[in-house]
């Protein structure tokens, strides 16, 4: 049980610190997308060096782990936005790159 307080301690430690650097980012979408690669490849290596070792082996396994994840909200995933998206959101009529020359 102290090993799981702990564990959860340092991840609410590790959460505040994501949200401090979001909040030091200010807006910089660079800044923003290297954060959002980052969480995202290491999401990427827990969940291919660490957690797929650690999937059910049996039916019972299996079914206590759904129960689990029905109960605590699901199974993570970080979506990434489509470029469709981006390019539906972005404002054309105003080119701000120097480089675009109308095209």
């Amino acid at each position: 049980m102290e090993q799981e307080t702990d564990f959860e301690a340092q991840l609410q430690l590790l959460t505040q610190n994501i949200q401090d650097l979001t909040v030091q980012a200010n807006d910089d979408t660079l800044m923003l997308l290297s954060l959002l690669r980052t969480l995202e490849q290491l999401h990427q290596k827990i969940r291919e060096d660490v957690f797929q070792k650690t999937l059910p082996k049996n039916r019972q396994e299996l079914y206590h782990l759904l129960r689990e994840i029905e109960a605590q909200g699901g199974w993570p995933y970080i979506p990434r936005k489509s470029l469709r998206f981006i390019l539906k959101n972005l404002d054309l009529s105003t080119p701000s790159d120097p480089d675009n020359k109308g095209a």
